[in-house]
Formats: C-alpha cells, sequence, structure tokens
C-alpha cells in the first residue's frame, strides 16, 4: 500500500519545501524505497507555461511534455527519476477539469462547490501516481504558505485525505521559520507557534516539524517547540542554512528525518542509506582543482531562478571535471558591438541563454560574433542556437537581414522559421513543440563526441526551427548540422568545425542534467573551458 507525505510550509515563503521535499526522498530512495514527488501550487494559471520567468522563475518541461513548476526539476536532479504531467497541478488545472465535468453533466445537476467537489478532484490528483503500483512512498509539496487564501482548498483536501488513510498512512511535515532577532540575541519559535496553531485551526496536526534556522537550534528550543505544537521532540528537525542545496541530504540524515519519517509511517528502516555517490559528487564539487568563468547571457538576469536548470548543470558539470564554475550573468541588453570585447574577454567560456521575444536579442548576435570570431568556446541554448545562426548568416554568409521570423515576419533571410504545425496555433498554452523528441548524431562531431553515441533523446520547448532550405550553404562554410531528427529532418544541432567548441542545440538540455548523470554537452562545455583557461595563462 502507497504512503504519504504531505509538506506544508509556514512563516514565509521561500522556505526550501522542495529541497526538503527532494531531500526526503533521495534518503528514502537510498534506503531502497521507490519514491517520486508532486507540487501542488495553488495559482489560477493552468500551468507555468505562460508565466513570465521574472513572475515564477523558469519553466521545467518533462519528458511527457508538460510544462510545470522548478522545483520538479529539483526533484529530478537528485532522485534522477523523470517526472511527468502528474508531478505538478495547479489550482487552475482542477477548477478546469471540475467545471469540465460539470458541463458534461457528471455531477448529476447537484450545486458544484469547493467541498466535496473541488476537494475531491485535489484527493483523486493526490492518489494519481499512488495508484499506478510503482510507488511505495509519494510526497506531495504543498505550494504557498499556510494561511493563504488560495491554498485552503488544498489544506482542507489535506485534512480529509489524512483522515481517511489513517495516521500511518498519510503524514504532514511541515515546514517553519525560527527566525534569529540580533538586538535580543536568540532565535525566537513564537512565528512557528502561530504556524502551527494556523495549521490546528484548519484540522491538520502536524507530525514533523522542520525548523529552517540561521543558527543552530538547542535543545531547550526544541522541548519548546514540541511542547507548545504538540509534537514528539525527536520530530523537531534543524534545517541550518547549507553553503549548497546538495548538502541538504546528508544534514537531514544527520537529524534523522528519514527514521522518523519511516517510524510515523510504520515502514521498516531497512538497511542505512546508501549515499557513497552523492558524498563523491559532493567531494569533487567542493575540493575543485580549477576555476573558470562563464558568462551567461540572456535577457532575464536580475532572477537568477530563471535559469536555475542551466546554473544546476554547470553544478554537475564543474564537479565532473573537478572544477569550480563561476557563473556571470550579463544582460544581453547591455552589450553591442563597440563593448563586446570589454565585457566578454574575461571569461573562460559563454552560454546564450534560451528566451522569447525579440528584447535584448541584437545583443546576444553580438556576444556570439565576439565568441566565435576570438575562439572562446561557446555554448547556445534554443534561442541561443537559433542566434548562432541567425549571426553565422549576416557576418559568414553575408546574408543581410537574415533573421527569425519570430522578431522580423518579412525577413529578407528567415534562416529560423516558425516551424509548420505551428502556423495555425493561437492558443498559448502548452502549444509548443514540448518534451522528448529523438534525435541522430552525426559521427566526428563535437556532439558524437560528448554523447559517445548516435541516438539520444532530448526535451524541447520551441516553435521556431532552423531553416533548412539554407542547410547546405550554412554546412558549405563550416556550421554544420551534427544532429537531427530522424522523423522530421528538423535540425537539432549545429556546430562550427574549426572552432575550440561552438556547439547550439535546439533543445534544453539542462533539464536532463542530474547528480547522477550530469548533462555531456555541459561537461564537455566546461572542460573546453578550464583549456582555453589554461592557454590565456600560458
Amino acid at each position: 500500500m502507497t504512503k504519504y507525505i504531505f509538506v506544508t510550509g509556514g512563516v514565509t515563503s521561500s522556505l526550501g519545501k522542495g529541497i526538503i521535499s527532494a531531500s526526503l526522498a533521495k534518503l528514502l530512495q537510498a534506503r531502497g524505497y521507490s519514491v517520486t514527488i508532486q507540487k501542488f501550487d495553488p495559482y489560477i494559471n493552468i500551468d507555468p507555461g505562460t508565466l513570465n520567468p521574472y513572475e515564477h522563475g523558469e519553466c521545467y518541461v518533462t519528458e511527457d511534455g508538460a510544462e510545470t513548476d522548478l522545483d520538479l526539476g529539483h526533484y529530478e536532479r537528485f532522485l534522477n527519476v523523470p517526472t511527468s504531467q502528474a508531478n505538478n497541478i495547479t489550482t487552475g488545472r482542477i477548477y478546469q477539469n471540475v467545471i469540465n465535468k460539470e458541463r458534461q453533466g457528471e455531477y448529476l445537476g447537484k450545486t458544484v462547490q469547493v467541498v466535496p467537489h473541488i476537494t475531491d478532484e485535489i484527493k483523486s490528483n493526490m492518489r494519481k501516481l499512488g495508484e499506478t503500483g510503482q510507488y511505495d512512498i509519494v510526497i506531495t509539496e504543498l505550494g504557498g504558505t499556510v494561511g493563504d487564501i488560495e491554498s485552503l482548498p488544498f489544506i482542507e483536501a489535506v485534512r480529509q485525505f489524512k483522515w481517511e488513510e489513517g495516521a500511518h498512512n498519510a503524514i504532514v511535515i511541515h515546514l517553519t521559520l525560527i527566525p534569529y532577532l540580533a538586538a535580543a540575541g536568540e532565535l525566537k519559535t513564537k512565528p512557528t507557534q502561530h504556524s502551527v496553531k494556523a495549521l490546528l485551526e484548519y484540522g491538520i496536526q502536524p507530525d514533523i516539524l522542520v525548523c529552517r534556522s540561521e543558527r543552530s537550534i538547542s535543545l531547550d528550543i526544541r522541548k519548546k517547540i514540541a511542547l507548545f505544537c504538540n509534537v514528539n521532540v525527536n520530530a523537531v528537525i534543524e534545517s541550518q542554512d547549507a553553503s549548497t542545496i546538495y548538502d541538504v541530504p546528508l544534514l537531514m540524515m544527520k537529524e534523522q528525518l528519514d527514521k522518523t519519517v519511516l517510524s510515523k509511517l510504520k515502514l521498516a528502516q531497512r538497511n542505512e542509506p546508501d549515499m557513497e555517490r552523492w558524498k563523491e559528487f559532493l567531494g569533487r564539487l567542493k575540493n575543485p582543482t580549477s576555476e573558470v568563468k562563464i558568462g551567461l547571457v540572456g535577457k532575464y538576469v536580475e532572477l537568477p531562478d530563471a535559469y536555475k536548470s542551466i546554473i544546476e548543470s554547470f553544478v554537475h558539470a564543474g564537479s565532473r571535471n573537478e572544477c569550480k564554475v563561476k557563473v556571470e550573468y550579463i544582460h544581453s541588453e547591455s552589450i553591442y558591438p563597440d563593448n563586446a570585447k570589454e565585457r566578454l574577454a574575461h571569461l573562460d567560456g559563454v552560454l546564450v541563454a534560451p528566451g522569447f521575444g525579440s528584447r535584448g536579442i541584437e545583443g546576444k548576435i553580438d556576444t556570439i560574433q565576439y565568441v566565435r570570431e576570438n575562439n572562446v568556446p561557446f555554448f547556445g541554448i534554443c534561442l541561443g542556437m537559433q542566434c548562432a545562426v541567425i549571426e553565422f548568416g549576416r557576418n559568414v554568409l553575408g546574408l543581410k537581414g537574415a533573421n527569425t521570423t519570430e522578431i522580423d515576419e518579412g525577413a529578407t533571410h528567415p534562416v529560423i522559421n516558425m516551424m509548420e504545425d505551428q502556423k495555425s496555433i493561437t492558443a498559448k498554452g502548452g502549444t509548443m513543440r514540448l518534451g522528448s523528441y529523438p534525435c541522430d548524431l552525426k559521427k566526428g562531431t563535437k556532439a558524437y563526441s560528448a554523447y559517445g553515441k548516435t541516438h539520444i533523446t532530448e526535451r524541447h520547448r520551441h516553435r521556431y526551427e532552423f531553416n533548412s532550405e539554407y542547410l547546405s550553404r550554412y554546412e558549405e562554410a563550416g556550421m554544420i548540422a551534427s544532429g537531427v531528427n530522424p522523423q522530421s529532418n528538423l535540425v537539432e544541432i549545429v556546430e562550427l568545425k574549426n572552432h575550440p567548441f561552438f556547439v547550439g542545440g535546439q533543445f534544453h538540455p539542462e533539464l536532463k542534467s542530474t547528480v547522477a548523470n550530469p548533462h555531456p554537452l555541459f561537461v564537455k562545455f566546461v572542460a573546453a573551458a578550464m583549456e582555453f583557461a589554461k592557454k590565456k595563462t600560458k
């Protein structure tokens, strides 16, 4: 029988429910249990696909093409197990499902209400992954903070779910904050007490409290929290600030969070968690033998969460290469032909990031011209790859007015064009080329040497593509299509023959990089940046 764990948050947002959920899942997985994590978001958007990255960080895409919350990226990076559409549910999707059922007459003329219809739909989605029979434990992270108006139906659904399943089949972990007041010189438990009180008012008694804090929490404070919040003292878990999110599973193991959870769920302890590979990864990460500076050129650089998976991919690739990757965020609107050298000359590699729309695109093109002409290692992702095609068309092939039709519908040379199956689509949400697609690699190319095989799959999120009418001209001039979709012949990867590392991918490789399997293109890119750095110092 599948067991369920719910993770709620109190006092403030951004305490790290996603990291705690992923860390606990990792420890349970390391004990031999099959675990998955799902995220329930209280906003009314159907999914994050139409949200500006400034609003909600990056949009993470799963193998089956679901546009989801960025926390699913943490789940995959920690567990090395793919997620799916069923792992991310929003208020918008819940209400859409209920309204569709009402329109189809499924409620037999009854008045449709939050309780029971909305809460039943929420509970149905909470059980969906558990009912597949694939998982021993399903962890459900509830977005937002207890007390938020929009999260009330989810909290009520958890109350009902816990009652229906029984005390040992469903538990609640409440993540809260113990702030340190410098003026008083002490940690304060009152915010946590109030947060638990709010949960109790909704009918939920948390089973475990995870307390975020800048300082270590003494036994006396733990006893006080336990007394006021009706939990065992060994169920008050300290979560101190860590230097890297990848420390958190080991910190939670030290706090015996996994043991406490198994005890509450009446599950066997089995063996101690096997975290050796994780420790090896951390050892390489924290003891690098070299360092490189890589520029991330994009238009959402004010909010690093907009490029979360890219940053974490550099962490994974850096550890594999025993190299510290220092990422420098550069706003693409700040780069022009006359200052490109000044802004980029000190870097060992440049990644041009994905994005949508015209803002900052010329800065990306100017960046690519500089790195191409100066043999600086380059990696372009999605729009970054498309900008490389535009730059090469304009400055090498002499195609004046080369552009993408996303920016200029009447471009003289539409070297990047809208995909045929996208031309009749008017709705924005969930309508791009999304999810996993196959790609065949040409032997003897940089892409092939990175992957070490000819058949791969990668995840996509785009409407525009390389215009194959121009392919022969590009290949004759030295920019080759080293990866092609076997069914549609769409160009997936372009690279330059006579350049130490110049690769652009139409897909999003960052979405498949994990601690256990760093993405090969990122690993090769970091290695190329290390070589470039060595040559500069000679």
